[in-house]
């Protein structure tokens, strides 16, 4: 570790602020590797459906309980620049295609395992990258190739990959259920435009409420608002509604800036009320008119305007927040409206039901039974807290891995057997290569194989067996052949339904090979503060190995 210094003929030339530290050649390369390496074997032990879950506590004392990779590592404190990038990675999987974030992280860690190997071996880290960019390439060929065929049609497929999607999870036990809920939440918001199929898995509202139990879980035909009647007066449940969506307030606009009325007898000032009634009450005429019995305001209602709302029979609720009112237009047709005078009852919206409903002490409004909503939601239920956020967290999964499966229309076997494959075409592959290269597409190669042998190991089978098992049979062009966890077995991962999206496994790969080529070519670090601003390289405690923070 040295500071900023350069040295001219023996004079010290001072380049950067004094207290910078400065990591560079192999110390820098080492210290990188060791740090991405800690946070993948952070989450390594989460993987599959025997993988533990991680206790995390924040300072003020909320805790979370989870397995899922990319929430793990957005509440750990991760000082570490280059753990930093392990959780880019996590973050960059779950938001492309929202599962797989352990699978990303753990690849990238395992690849940076055997860079190392290589680089002690005065292997340089350019030929390095070089490598596992050809091997990456090649990668991404044999799991297309491998893959199989699915659409919108196959239930059973897409009830596989929810389920695969939520083993290990809390959710788990109610699955069969789950998976079914998130198939139908995805046929009913599926639009076909052209030949395409598009689905916005922002048009399934994932709503929690604590209590009962997670198979009380089930899917609202339209959208659940986390809203009450405004006005006791009015009706609280309503069939075969015309629903207005307004995007103005049922109130009297304030003067603006420093204009002011100015009243100076008590006749002036009834005058003033009885006009402001009257504005009032031209807003509901225009609401009663239109034929609308439901309101729905992302802004205010007054007063005297939810008591002439009431006195005819209308339904209204307030402040609804934006996202919400987008859909609510989509799932009952409704469009939103930004003037009153202008709503008409060809911008009202249809449900079958609307009604307020107590859960868990809250009141809730209900907008379902909608003829063809493009808009649904899911309200997830269960005995804690940690339990719901849990069961949202596999929704999530299920709903985003069936909703990625689909935009690629494949899918490939899971148990570790397309990392298997895919390492047995990379071995294949690299004796075409002459150079160093050879060597860094084999050590790729290798690092596929870390998720079949954590699947073993943390389902307590022995992982040397298990893999040498699964090239057994590769080799023997079994291409679909897995690791069944429960029975410790080689089997067909298709038959017993042991599936995940295409697209999942595509982006590990991208964000898992692009991170570490990304690490390995850093050789020299520099932290820009100064110790008087509290700055200096975040550094690695002495033989832990994990990331400042954790």
């Amino acid at each position: 570790m040295t500071n900023g210094i350069g040295q001219v003929g023996g004079q010290p030339i001072l380049i950067v602020p004094e207290g910078t530290l400065r990591n560079r050649g192999r110390d820098a390369q080492r210290n990188n590797i060791a740090a991405a390496r800690a946070v993948a074997d952070t989450v390594r032990t989460t993987l599959g459906p025997k993988g533990m879950d991680k206790m995390l506590v924040d300072s003020l004392g909320d805790v979370v309980i989870t397995n899922d990779g990319a929430t793990i590592l957005n509440e750990m404190q991760i000082e570490h620049p280059s753990a930093k990038m392990m959780v880019e990675v996590a973050k960059t999987q779950d938001k492309s295609v929202g599962d797989g974030t352990t699978t990303a992280v753990i690849l990238a860690g395992e690849l940076l395992k055997k860079a190392e190997d290589l680089l002690d071996q005065d292997i340089h880290p350019t030929v390095i990258t070089k490598g596992f960019r050809i091997a990456k390439i090649r990668a991404l060929d044999v799991l297309d190739r491998i893959a199989s065929y699915v659409d919108i049609k196959d239930e059973k497929a897409l009830h596989q990959i929810a389920e695969t999607a939520m083993t290990g999870k809390s959710a788990e036990k109610a699955s069969k259920e789950l998976a079914d809920i998130s198939v139908r939440a995805i046929k009913k918001v599926a639009e076909t435009r052209g030949n395409e199929l598009e689905i916005d898995t922002d048009n399934i509202k994932i709503e929690k409420k604590e209590g009962g139990s997670i198979n009380d879980t089930n899917l609202i035909d339209g959208i659940l608002v986390d809203k009450e009647v405004v006005h006791s007066s009015m009706p609280k449940r309503l069939e075969n509604v015309k629903i207005a969506l307004l995007d103005s307030a049922l109130e009297v606009k304030e003067l603006e800036g420093d204009a002011k009325i100015n009243i100076d007898s008590p006749e002036k000032m009834h005058a003033f009320l009885d006009e402001e009634e009257k504005m009032l009450r031209e807003m509901v005429d225009n609401v009663i008119n239109s034929g609308a019995n439901v309101i729905l305001c992302q802004k205010g209602i007054d007063d005297t305007a939810q008591h002439f709302l009431g006195k005819s029979n209308i339904m209204a609720t307030r402040r609804i927040k934006k996202s919400d009112m987008e859909l609510l237009a989509r799932a009952t047709g409704a469009r939103i409206v930004s003037k009153i005078s202008d709503l008409s009852k060809e911008d009202l919206g249809h449900a079958g039901l609307v009604e307020e409903r107590k859960i868990s002490g809250d009141q809730m409004i209900f907008v379902e039974k909608c003829r063809q909503p493009r808009a649904v939601t899911i309200l997830i239920r269960g005995g804690t807290e940690h339990v719901v956020d849990e069961v949202e967290r596999a929704m999530e999964d299920a709903v985003k891995g069936i909703a990625s499966a689909l935009e690629l229309k494949k899918m490939v076997a899971g148990g570790g057997a397309s990392e298997v494959e895919v390492a047995k075409e990379l071995r294949k592959h690299a004796e075409s290569f002459k150079g160093r290269e050879q060597l860094a597409i084999n050590a790729f190669a290798d690092a596929m194989e870390i998720i079949p042998r954590s699947l073993a190991e943390n389902a307590g089978l022995d992982p040397i067996d298990k893999l040498t098992n699964l090239r057994a049979v590769h080799d023997k062009k079994h291409v679909l052949y897995g690791l069944d966890i429960f029975s410790g077995e080689v089997k067909d991962m298709i038959k017993i339904g042991v599936v995940e999206p295409l697209k999942i496994k595509l982006q590990a790969v991208k964000s898992a090979s692009e991170a570490a080529e990304m690490i390995l070519r850093i050789d020299d670090m520099i932290s820009a503060g100064t110790s008087e601003k509290g700055g200096g390289m975040p550094g690695m405690p002495p033989g832990a190995g994990m990331p400042p923070g954790y």
